[in-house]
């Protein structure tokens, strides 16, 4: 059996890969905080659930995919790593993240977005900016 905030992750990225927004917002705390670093249109920190919604409704343009390589759990928090990529624009482009995830009363309440290679995200975000 599998810790319940483990489930919790895995049902995010499952929501995610399928684009399915009426299932991420029942897994986010109305008061979410997603922390996005960088210095790219897409970077800074988002608000509430209709903020991180609509940071992922831009993703959506780009075509990212997710899939966890490893995860770390306790009752408060999931660390989780994970390879991201797309075929934007014909192209194929994979970075790694690792993202914390603190969770309260079975909802996701902050992130921490860590990026494998922020320069190269940076680069990415600001040339197939639109």
């Amino acid at each position: 059996m599998q810790h319940k905030n483990l489930e919790l992750i895995h049902s995010f990225f499952n929501a995610y890969n399928k684009r399915d927004m009426e299932a991420l917002k029942n897994i986010l705390d109305p008061e979410i905080t997603w922390n996005i670093p960088g210095e790219h249109p897409l970077s800074g920190l988002k608000r509430g659930v209709e903020e991180v919604l609509d940071y992922f409704k831009e993703m959506e343009y780009y075509q990212f995919h997710a899939a966890n390589l490893v995860i770390g759990v306790n009752d408060s928090f999931v660390v989780d790593c994970h390879q991201n990529w797309t075929d934007f624009n014909g192209e194929r482009f994979e970075v790694m993240s690792c993202l914390l995830w603190k969770i309260r009363k079975g909802k996701i309440v902050e992130v921490y977005n860590f990026p494998g290679d922020q320069k190269v995200m940076n680069d990415f975000f600001i040339a197939n900016r639109r």
